[in-house]
């Protein structure tokens, strides 16, 4: 499997899991009009990417520094996405009632706390994006963030139209079938970490003996 279709994937993964952001999507579409609910989808896209990035390249770059902070990165890692699949698949989506704000500053005001004032999607993002950019090459590491963004782009557009095309048939079950999908994917990739650090343990004893 190439990295920019791993990237994609694990995106895919990693933003489709019904929260702060997606419901802010979602409301959007059942309460504005498509370009209007577009905008809200595009300007998340945007703050969505930028933390992945930062997550990607600032969290990995410390990650792959050391052999010893690798291994207990992608340990942590490991146990940590795990954890956070496995909380996916069992969480209970609620969509809210509230009317998404209809001026610019206030979408982008709402786009931007719900994607960076989020402590536990900044905990989850750099475990997930810097774990992974421990078991890549820097050729690898670029397609595979480019992956990631292309799946951001492609979840919150697709996210936004269908919901807002087709919002009288949208309902928990199917979102709780979207939760289910999502944190098995997630929960593969956490074990993905795991075999990464069994393969450095030699290293590590070398180091430590």
């Amino acid at each position: 499997m190439s990295s920019a279709v791993q990237g994609f994937l694990l995106g895919l993964a990693y933003v489709a899991p019904i929260g702060m952001q997606n419901l802010n999507v979602i409301n959007s579409a059942l309460t504005m009009d498509r370009w209007r609910a577009l905008l809200v989808a595009w300007i998340t896209v945007l703050f969505d990417i930028s933390l992945a990035v930062f997550c990607f390249l600032g969290i990995g770059t410390l990650v792959g520094a050391n052999d010893l902070i690798r291994a207990a990165f992608l340990l942590v890692g490991g146990v940590m996405v795990v954890s956070i699949g496995l909380s996916i698949m069992r969480s209970t989506p609620k969509l809210e009632t509230d009317q998404t704000p209809k001026t610019l500053q206030a979408i982008v005001l709402t786009c931007f706390v719900v994607t960076w004032m989020n402590p536990q999607a900044l905990i989850d993002g750099s475990l997930l994006l810097g774990g992974m950019k421990a078991t890549l090459t820097t050729a690898q590491g670029n397609l595979f963030l480019l992956g990631v963004c292309a799946a951001s782009f492609m979840w919150f557009t697709g996210l936004s139209l269908l919901t807002n095309h087709f919002h009288k048939h949208i309902d928990h079950k199917a979102l709780k079938i979207v939760n289910v999908v999502c944190g098995a994917v997630v929960v593969y990739f956490g074990i993905k970490l795991l075999v990464g650090f069994y393969g450095l343990i030699p290293t590590i004893k070398e180091i430590l003996l």
